[in-house]
């Protein structure tokens, strides 16, 4: 009379492997998952813990920038790649600590097109 494999092999655990090996997948796919999660959770942080708006920054696009890359003009923001993002302009958002942040694809500072920039108050 035929057993399943288990039985025949003195296991009796009451259910049969189907698809061996696929717990062991299964099980480092989650283990991968859980790994990745927390550093996509994080990678839309600025460095004073609040988060960029997700549609300026797919995790690597923003950084905190330094004083020295943007300037104000009468025209609007002029930042260190010569690009000048007018005071209307949409990708224009509260910085939400006393920095400037920008948002470049892939968070090139040489990008000469902005995906955001974050702009402090300055009490006006």
């Amino acid at each position: 009379m035929w057993k399943p494999r288990q039985a025949r092999q003195g296991h009796h655990s009451g259910t049969v492997d189907r698809y061996p090996g696929c717990n062991v997948a299964a099980g480092i796919l989650v283990l991968i998952g859980a790994t990745l999660l927390p550093a996509a959770a994080s990678a839309h942080d600025a460095p004073a813990g609040w988060s960029y708006d997700i549609e300026c920054c797919s995790g690597l696009d923003c950084y905190q920038a330094p004083a020295s890359d943007v300037k104000e003009t009468r025209d609007g923001y002029l930042l260190s790649t010569g690009e000048l993002i007018p005071y209307s302009d949409r990708r224009i958002r509260p910085s939400r600590d006393e920095f400037f942040h920008e948002c470049k694809p892939g968070g090139r500072t040489a990008s000469p097109r902005s995906l955001c920039l974050y702009v402090p108050n300055r009490g006006l």
